[in-house]
């Protein structure tokens, strides 16, 4: 696998907190803010994922209405 080197101007505090865990972890700093990276993207491709699927619910007019979100909304304030 090929490798790049991305430099980012970070927090101090976060910097920190970077270095405690590569502590912990007994890792390199760079591993530590690889698995954030990765993490983070997957995150971000599944929530593009979830509002694509979304607006194309909107498009083929699967929709709740208003009133029943309400009506929903309020049978949780109802004791089990």
């Amino acid at each position: 696998m090929s490798t790049r080197v991305v430099t980012a101007h970070i927090p101090s505090e976060l910097a920190a907190q970077v270095d405690q865990l590569a502590a912990r972890f007994d890792r390199p700093k760079g591993w530590i803010v690889k698995q954030a990276l990765t993490s983070w993207v997957a995150l971000e491709a599944k929530r593009h994922q979830f509002t694509l699927e979304g607006l194309a619910d909107v498009d083929a007019g699967r929709l709740v209405d208003h009133a029943s979100v309400e009506a929903w909304t309020k049978s949780l304030d109802k004791p089990i």
